[in-house]
Parts: C-alpha cells; sequence; structure tokens
C-alpha cells in the first residue's frame, strides 16, 4: 500500500493530477498507520503482522 502511494505521487507530480497527489497520500499514511500497528504486536484484520 506505501508502494502504490508512493507510486501514485510520483505519477500525479509529473502529470499533475491533484485527484492522484490526494489518493497517493491517502494511501501512504493508511499503510504506515497498518504497518506501525502490526510491528508493534497489535493484530491487524486477524493477523499478526501486516505484510
Amino acid at each position: 500500500m506505501i508502494v502504490l502511494g508512493v507510486i501514485l505521487l510520483i505519477v500525479a507530480f509529473l502529470v499533475k493530477i491533484s485527484f492522484l497527489w490526494i489518493i497517493g497520500i491517502i494511501l501512504v499514511v493508511v499503510g504506515l498507520i497498518l504497518w506501525i500497528l502490526g510491528a508493534v504486536g497489535h493484530e491487524v484484520g486477524g493477523r499478526r503482522h501486516y505484510w
């Protein structure tokens, strides 16, 4: 999810589409939150690790 968000941010920057920029930021933030929750031991979606 983080990688997809970064790809969308790069594409949005190159093509100048603000909608992709917003979606990319949201995906990066959600991905980081899920990654942190999984790293500290909380189960995310019934799994011990997010990945």
